[in-house]
């Protein structure tokens, strides 16, 4: 039985009249009056008592509908707690994420996400190396791929395609490369970890996998620098479609070889326990599996990755 139906048969009994209960819920008198055949057909029985002009409770309605109205007021008061509940949590966000993602997607969401719920604090601490919640001051941290250490606890956002990437300029001057046998006369850009470039680049074409020994002239342990010359036309590079989603979508920069794929990363919201996880972390991962749905429509819809090479995310879990 529909709950819609119910609040229909409800302001009918407050009116006595179907046309003035449709015109107070906004809704066609023929709307309405569907509404209440409903219910009387599920029930078995009829409510109402008509007459040509005016409407009446039938005996079977007077003791239905008392029970139905204490029902419903039940439920809407439960959904205003609910709703009360999520607009009013508080607490301190003490967030570790990349340079990349963070400075030009996840800060811009956290700072709109604050604007609706004051009670919130941001802590954020930007940086590409691994996270040490023993010895950083955070609790919880945004990554691309599911951490090895079994010990944390995590909620998958999404899957983030890799896209191989060049500025409309640099394709000018060099060429634009269309199987990775190509890339061998190319300028890569690298990021890198600990001194060591992640020069290695591996592509998908349905059961072919490719791998390519890259050579460049610029490497940096800053995601955020080397999507900054992918921009500037010094090379190509394999980045997140969620960090270079706004270069895409502006036309800064253009995917190269769709046909061949780089591999799908992850994003995880980590935390040390399963017991460190706070309502504020939840309305985080929820907010950013919202806003970064949003955004994957966009690039889907731009032409940039194909809906297939996503997923989606999962529920809170250890990290395996």
């Amino acid at each position: 039985m529909s709950l819609d139906d119910l609040i229909v048969v409800l302001r009918v009994a407050e009116f006595r009249n179907i046309t003035a209960a449709a015109t107070s819920l906004d809704m066609r008198a023929a709307t309405a009056s569907a509404a209440v055949k409903r219910v009387e057909q599920e029930l078995g029985v009829e409510l109402f008592v008509r007459s040509t002009r005016r409407l009446r409770l039938s005996a079977a309605g007077e003791k239905y509908l008392p029970h139905c109205k204490q029902a419903i007021d039940l439920l809407s008061q439960a959904q205003q707690n609910l709703r009360s509940e999520v607009d009013s949590v508080t607490g301190e966000i003490r967030l570790s994420v990349s340079s990349d993602l963070g400075r030009n997607r996840v800060v811009p969401w956290i700072d709109e996400l604050m604007a609706t719920h004051p009670g919130l604090n941001l802590r954020v601490q930007i940086t590409d190396t691994n996270v040490d919640f023993y010895r950083d001051s955070v609790d919880m941290a945004l990554r691309y791929g599911a951490p090895s250490d079994t010990n944390l606890y995590g909620f998958k956002i999404c899957d983030v395609p890799r896209l191989l990437c060049a500025s409309p300029d640099y394709l000018s001057r060099h060429g634009r490369p269309i199987h990775p046998d190509d890339l061998e006369n190319h300028n890569g850009l690298f990021y890198q970890l600990q001194d060591i470039p992640f020069d290695l680049w591996t592509f998908k074409r349905g059961d072919e996998e490719y791998r390519v020994k890259m050579t460049g002239d610029r490497a940096s342990n800053d995601g955020d620098l080397v999507r900054r010359w992918c921009v500037a036309g010094r090379g190509l590079a394999i980045k997140s479609c969620l960090d270079i989603s706004d270069d895409l979508l502006a036309g800064r920069v253009t995917t190269i070889m769709p046909g061949y794929a780089p591999p799908v990363s992850e994003l995880w919201l980590i935390c040390p326990t399963r017991q460190s996880i706070t309502p504020a972390m939840r309305l985080l991962r929820d907010d950013l599996r919202a806003k970064v749905g949003e955004l994957m429509n966009a690039m889907i819809a731009g032409g940039f990755f194909p809906p297939d090479r996503l997923s989606g995310g999962k529920d809170e879990q250890p990290v395996v």
